[in-house]
């Protein structure tokens, strides 16, 4: 059986969202225009927050929601996929994080809840460290994992190190995939979850985004893992149809997670080609993919 697919996720309920102007700096992804009612923005984010995990666990899948915590302010924290990952052998890995305002969201009493609710965690990781080189690993954000191959598909950006990547994929024993990817504009993509989602038999990606001579690389590697390659537009990239997540559900079914602004961008070919093997399930959270610059991928973090 794959381990690809998540079986159990956990997600982090927001005390403070709103537009972070230190990590907008990277990520083009994210809007400031009205980012100054605050209060509306953290309210929005709050009750789109709670109905997807509604939505989520009424379709069978196994969520462990927890609390943010009010100090320090931490306006990201609805994104722990960031700054984390589980690993079967019970493995945890902390990363290094590019803004100062997201290091605090590595709190340790996370990892202590986590074990409270049963996710086997037998060592820790701390990759943090690199942080005092400014070399830095965003975790599921930053690399794209094929539990099933050992492959770690990565786009080079400020937020996503080459040294950092190599010493990971040496504790983890994965072999890198690493190409470069650029917005619109000719911008390093930030993370490499934005343009990119590998579930356990196909790929959504936009290969737009890589340049000529390094997108048969990354088309070679898929293809030799058995994945049907799904390319979607640049524009359907900016609608997050590449940040989604495949989860197995309580009757052992694939359901692929994503935003309604990603299902509403997908054609019906798309969609039809994807139904193939996963379930499409959405959950609209305009407000944390505006000021955010993430969508419902990063919202959700493997455990298990």
């Amino acid at each position: 059986m794959s381990k690809q697919a998540a079986k159990r996720i956990m997600m982090m309920r927001p005390k403070h969202f709103g537009f972070d102007p230190s990590t907008a700096r990277s990520n083009s992804f994210q809007n400031q225009e009205g980012a100054e009612d605050i209060s509306s923005i953290e309210s929005l984010a709050k009750q789109e927050f709670e109905q997807a995990v509604i939505k989520l666990r009424s379709e069978g899948i196994d969520v462990i929601a927890l609390d943010d915590t009010d100090h320090p302010v931490k306006p990201n924290a609805v994104f722990p996929n960031n700054w984390v990952s589980f690993h079967e052998d019970g493995r945890v890995l902390l990363y290094p994080m590019m803004t100062e305002s997201r290091r605090s969201e590595r709190r340790d009493e996370v990892l202590t809840q986590l074990s409270e609710e049963g996710i086997n965690i037998k060592e820790v990781v701390d990759l943090s460290v690199f942080e005092k080189e400014n070399k830095f690993l965003e975790s599921t954000g930053s690399v794209i994992l094929d539990y099933d191959y050992k492959l770690a598909y990565a786009c080079i950006s400020t937020r996503t190190h080459p040294a950092v990547l190599d010493k990971f994929c040496e504790l983890m024993d994965f072999e890198p995939v690493v190409f470069e990817a650029f917005n619109k504009t000719d911008e390093a993509i930030y993370h490499t979850n934005v343009l990119m989602c590998l579930a356990a038999k196909y790929a959504v990606i936009c290969l737009d985004a890589i340049p000529f001579i390094q997108r048969e690389d990354v088309i070679s590697a898929l293809e030799r893992t058995n994945h049907e390659v799904i390319e979607i537009t640049m524009d359907q990239m900016y609608a997050f149809a590449g940040n989604m997540l495949e989860v197995i559900n309580n009757e052992g079914e694939s359901v692929l997670v994503m935003s309604k602004t990603a299902y509403n961008s997908l054609s019906e070919n798309q969609k039809s080609r994807i139904e193939k093997y996963s379930k499409l399930l959405w959950t609209h959270i305009p407000t944390i993919e505006k000021y955010g610059g993430g969508s419902i991928r990063c919202m959700m973090c493997k455990v298990e």
